[in-house]
C-alpha cells in the first residue's frame, strides 16, 4: 500500500469518526447549537437534528466506497454551510454549556474551515491536491 493510500485511509477515518461524533451531540444535545444558531436560520433546531443526521449519514457514506465520493461533497458543503454559525459564536462571543471560549479557539477554528472543506474533499477521493495524482 502506497504511503499516499494510507494517508488517505486515515484521514477519511479521523473524519468519519469525528463526524460521526460530533452528529451525536447534535442529536443528543441539540440546545448546545441553538445559541450559535443564525438568526436567518427558520426552525432552528430542527436544523440542527438535520446536521446531525448529516454528519452521521457523511461519516458512514465515506467509509462505503460506492457512496464515498457523495459523502465527501455532502461533508464538504455542509462545512460551508456551518460557517455563518461559527462566525456568529466567534463574533458574539457565545457562552455554551456556560462557557465562552475566546479568540484563542475561534481564530484557528475559523482559518480551518477551508481545512474541513479540503479535507472532506481529499478524504473522499474527489481531489489529490496538493499531492498530485494518484497512481
Amino acid at each position: 500500500m502506497a504511503a499516499e493510500g494510507l494517508s488517505r485511509r486515515i484521514a477519511r477515518l479521523v473524519l468519519a469518526l469525528v463526524y460521526g461524533a460530533v452528529g451525536v451531540i447534535h442529536l443528543k444535545s441539540p440546545e448546545a447549537f441553538l445559541a450559535i444558531m443564525p438568526d436567518m436560520v427558520p426552525f432552528p433546531r430542527e436544523v440542527v437534528l438535520a446536521t446531525g443526521l448529516a454528519e452521521i449519514a457523511g461519516a458512514i457514506g465515506l467509509m462505503i466506497p460506492r457512496l464515498r465520493r457523495p459523502a465527501a461533497w455532502g461533508l464538504a458543503a455542509y462545512a460551508v454551510c456551518v460557517f455563518p454559525a461559527n462566525i456568529k459564536h466567534a463574533v458574539e462571543a457565545i457562552a455554551i454549556n456556560g462557557k465562552v471560549l475566546g479568540w484563542g479557539y475561534h481564530g484557528p477554528r475559523l482559518l480551518a474551515q477551508p481545512l474541513i472543506v479540503w479535507w472532506a474533499l481529499w478524504a473522499g477521493g474527489i481531489t489529490d491536491w496538493p499531492f498530485g495524482r494518484r497512481a
